[in-house]
């Protein structure tokens, strides 16, 4: 199935869940959110949060700056 991930087209398996994604993308470890459809998912719900067709999934990541 399609989603769009940050803008692009990408394919993931049916059923794909974020922590899935999280682990195909190698995030493991690092600062960022995750937005899908414009609602921010706590990430504690990661494992429990599965993918739909079309779904449009936003990574922001964490700069640190001053």
């Amino acid at each position: 199935m399609n989603i769009i991930l940050n803008g692009e087209t990408r394919e993931v398996a049916e059923g794909t869940r974020l922590s899935e994604l999280v682990e195909t993308l190698a995030l493991a470890g690092q600062r960022f959110a995750i937005e899908v459809n414009a609602e921010l998912v706590p990430r504690s719900r990661f494992s429990e949060h599965p993918l739909s067709p079309n779904d449009r999934v936003e990574i922001i990541q964490a700069v640190g700056g001053g």
